[in-house]
């Protein structure tokens, strides 16, 4: 039960930050969640969830590395 739920928070929050993949994507995430994780072994989760949230830090980081960087100035146009 636990694993349907859990099934169904991750497709929707697929569906909700793409609306392009539309509410397909999302049915087959939660149909296929609740059957990863009864074959996946804890270690293996608990490996998945870490690796998840250290790339998630990281692709943080850069995005605002590359917000904070100042763009160079641009030569003036002359006519």
């Amino acid at each position: 039960m636990i694993r349907k739920l859990i099934g169904a928070a991750i497709g929707a929050s697929v569906a909700k930050k793409h609306p392009a993949a539309g509410g397909a994507t999302g049915v087959v995430l939660a149909t296929a969640v609740p059957f990863i994780i009864s074959r996946v072994s804890l270690p293996a989760m608990v490996a998945l969830g870490v690796g998840g949230y250290v790339a998630k830090r990281i692709m943080d980081k850069n995005t605002a590395e590359q917000a904070t960087k100042p763009t160079p100035p641009t030569a003036p146009v002359q006519q």
